[in-house]
């Protein structure tokens, strides 16, 4: 459901209203956020790589050297270096620098503070705050029960951080897509930052759902069974760039994010063929009252959870306006915590099967609920960019 106070919406360190949930910077690390760009897979001492030219321009154009980044440039979070727009997008590709150990500590966060339980009571189309839906543990192993869930790991000026995220089709390559669904605080810092660095996505994260002592020194493909996956491209809203905060719920009925990712170890496979499956993504839900449920799935990182393991909690969902001239937000009662932030809430479509409908975007500090946008045109444009981009 958060990050720390970094960015922009975990919820690791709130003083208002709402806070998104992402989750913070792990012992002595840094975290992130953002929008469109391109990555370039370099691998330390390889030789012989063959960048784009393309590439390589824009990362000069950024004053980026790739040795140096590689070498831990990438940590300078001077504000005027920090790429904040839309089209700045680059997160080169670090090989190896998401082992497991440091997957493992980038979920360590600190309980967010309290928030205001009546935020949206005033706008006349809330519904009554629902009641606390205690999160289950999702069926191990994950591969076999939520295929199409993860986690994403990033860094920005706060340390390292951990969202949720979730494997939706991309009706440019069928049953070949790379595209992953989360929440824009994930990726993007909002209106006092920028985009985040070092994003990964790794499908069925700890499949076996072991506890954080027996992952300690465990193997990659333990940890991270079908691979770890960089983010090429990046996109989020213009609104939640332009309006994202960290706590309030600024920017949140816009809080949503679109990656395209690629292995860090070569592979002929897609993240879809890879996983064995994909959601499609329904624009224009029903409106609330007709949603009979929704299950949202994420890794919660904050206490009591300690970010290691999936969760999931399934309640009909009400609405949650935080402003009058916004878009109503979904809110379903989940005990998740910070790091749930980006999972994907499912429900049946039109025809009987399982759709993506909304992600994680924030809750209270005092885990009890969670809200997620609903998605509608800001929503499919962003979608059907990512998708556009790499046909």
């Amino acid at each position: 459901m958060r990050p720390n106070r970094p960015v922009t919406a975990i919820l690791c360190a709130a003083a208002l209203a709402m806070t998104a949930a992402a989750c913070g910077p792990g012992d002595g690390e840094a975290g992130g956020d953002a929008k469109p760009t391109v990555a370039a897979n370099v691998p330390p001492g390889t030789d012989g790589i063959k960048i784009p030219d393309q590439l390589k321009d824009k990362l000069k154009q950024h004053g980026i050297d790739l040795e140096k980044w590689r070498g831990g440039e990438w940590k300078n979070w001077n504000k005027d270096d920090w790429l904040r727009e839309a089209g700045d997008y680059i997160n080169p590709v670090i090989e190896g620098l998401w082992d497991p150990d440091r997957m493992r500590e980038a979920a360590k966060t600190p309980q967010p503070p309290a928030i205001d339980p009546d935020a949206g009571k005033d706008q006349g189309v809330t519904d009554p705050t629902p009641a606390p839906v205690a999160a289950k543990p999702a069926a191990t192993p994950y591969h076999s029960s939520v295929p199409y869930s993860g986690k994403v790991f990033f860094d920005g000026p706060e340390g390292s951080m951990v969202c949720s995220a979730t494997v939706v089709k991309d009706p440019a390559h069928p049953g070949k897509s790379n595209m992953v669904w989360t929440a824009g605080h994930c990726v993007h810092a909002g209106k006092a930052g920028g985009w985040y660095r070092n994003i990964a996505f790794v499908p069925s994260y700890n499949n076996a759902g072991k506890p954080s002592a027996q992952l300690k020194g465990a193997p990659r493909q333990e940890v991270a069974p079908y691979g770890v996956w960089w983010s090429d491209w990046a996109q989020t809203s213009d609104q939640w760039i332009a309006q994202g905060g960290p706590t309030g719920g600024a920017g949140a009925p816009y809080d949503f994010a679109v990656l395209h990712v690629a292995p860090e170890k070569g592979s002929g496979k897609s993240l879809e063929e890879t996983v064995g499956g994909a959601l499609p993504v329904e624009f224009n839900a029903p409106a609330v009252p007709k949603v009979a449920g929704m299950t949202a799935t994420g890794y919660p990182a904050a206490a009591p959870f300690d970010g290691q393991k999936a969760y999931q909690c399934t309640d009909k969902p009400g609405r949650l306006s935080l402003k009058a001239n916004d878009p109503v937000m979904y809110r379903i009662g989940c005990t998740m915590t910070g790091g749930s932030s980006g999972g994907g809430w499912i429900a049946a479509g039109s025809d009987g099967k399982p759709v993506l409908i909304s992600n994680t975007s924030i809750g209270p500090a005092k885990a009890g609920w969670l809200a997620g946008p609903r998605l509608g045109p800001e929503a499919k444009g962003i979608f059907d960019a990512v998708s556009a981009k790499f046909k």
